[in-house]
């Protein structure tokens, strides 16, 4: 293949137009954000669950609360009649009067136990409510480290794509100058070659591979004509002439 040297020499802005991009798209990629989003997500969706359960756990506790205070009030009313039974003196026989005043007994007794349980609850919810509070701050907390996360890779996003969008406006720029076999060529090589298609030859190396060029195979590419397209024996990429090639 044959091609001006001129257009041989574009291929090397070309190819460093290309590396930008794709030096920039694996930036994209390696983001810190991406990391740290990922570990901070999963650390809400931790905390999301545990103050979930912490909501759960004190509202199962309220509605405890609810049944025992409804039991204590059901104990106390019932003792209150039975005492006002007694405070009447409506009671004939002294055997429902004994009934009646062991019964009196029996529902203090029942309504001090019952106390009892509504403070070891009430106790508890107090507890439950402390939880939920600190779990609930522990979550928007990570939830405004996520979106702090998320913002500053937009941010990143935005500076990428904005160099991204200049260079392929270049790229393209370039690239229409260059005739379209050797475009193809390049393309091909650029494909097969980790990204670099083109390469200078300086000082008898080969920048694409850092090989140096044998003798035989220096002599060969200094006897080439100025428009013939030469390629690395070691490595296949299109070698770049330039005044610094050593030849």
């Amino acid at each position: 293949m044959n091609a001006a040297p001129a257009d041989q020499i574009r291929l090397l802005d070309l190819q460093a137009l290309d590396s930008r991009l794709d030096q920039l798209a694996h930036r994209r990629r390696t983001l810190p954000e991406h990391a740290e989003i990922e570990q901070r997500s999963t650390d809400l969706a931790q905390l999301r669950s545990l103050t979930v359960a912490a909501e759960t756990q004190l509202s199962d506790t309220q509605r405890e609360l609810t049944k025992a205070e409804q039991d204590v009030d059901q104990v106390r009313q019932r003792a209150a009649r039975n005492q006002k039974l007694l405070d009447s003196g409506s009671v004939g026989s002294a055997k429902d009067l004994t009934n009646l005043q062991h019964e009196v007994g029996s529902l203090a007794k029942r309504q001090s136990d019952l106390e009892d349980v509504v403070l070891e609850i009430m106790e508890r919810l107090e507890s439950g409510q402390t939880r939920v509070s600190e779990m609930t701050a522990r979550r928007d907390e990570a939830e405004r480290s996520v979106k702090e996360a998320e913002e500053r890779r937009a941010t990143s996003y935005g500076s990428i794509d904005a160099e991204v969008e200049k260079v392929t406006r270049d790229r393209e720029t370039l690239a229409a100058a260059i005739p379209a076999d050797l475009m193809k060529l390049y393309t091909r090589l650029r494909t097969q070659n980790a990204g670099v298609g083109a390469a200078r030859l300086f000082q008898r190396r080969c920048e694409g591979c850092r090989v140096e060029l044998s003798i035989t195979d220096l002599g060969a590419v200094r006897s080439a004509a100025a428009d013939e397209v030469v390629r690395c024996e070691n490595c296949g990429r299109i070698l770049i002439r330039t005044s610094e090639s050593g030849l």
